[in-house]
């Protein structure tokens, strides 16, 4: 049997991966030495900060229309994005780039299974932002992943 959650219960699940996000990517800032590496974390922590904020202004119920109501059952599938490995104090940066894209991979269609279920009107618009969003961070993660995984020699 596969457990449900309430679209709040949701909310409060995705705003709390979005702290998580907050955290993994101010200490990914200052592990890194390269300034590239250290403003890509940093404006991921504020994009991440705007993302929590406008979910957290659907569970105050600040957006109305499209708005799912607070005791609304979601499909567990939904949720099943948030169990995600933890990262090791040992683990080599490119893998941590790897496992970056990944959470943003996740977060994304976490956001669009989100809006699938939503009807139209500025909830669902503002999900689907968040999930073009995240598409952009995993795209900027993959850069650095790139980067340190396949660095450039002078030769080319």
């Amino acid at each position: 049997m596969k457990a449900k959650l309430t679209i709040d219960e949701v909310l409060q699940k995705a705003i709390a991966k979005e702290i998580e996000s907050q955290q993994l990517y101010a200490d990914l800032r200052r592990q890194m030495t390269g300034k590239v590496a250290k403003d890509t974390f940093q404006d991921m922590v504020q994009q991440e900060k705007g993302h929590q904020a406008q979910l957290e202004k659907y569970r105050r119920r600040e957006l109305e229309e499209g708005a799912l109501r607070r005791g609304e059952v979601v499909d567990y599938r939904i949720a099943e994005h948030f169990d995600q490995p933890d990262i090791s104090s040992n683990m080599a940066l490119k893998d941590i780039f790897l496992l970056a894209a990944n959470r943003e991979l996740a977060s994304s269609e976490f956001y669009y299974h989100l809006a699938r279920i939503h009807p139209e009107g500025k909830v669902k618009k503002l999900i689907e932002d968040l999930a073009s969003q995240e598409l952009q961070h995993k795209q900027r993660v993959e850069f650095l992943f790139n980067e340190v995984a396949f660095p450039q020699t002078d030769g080319g």
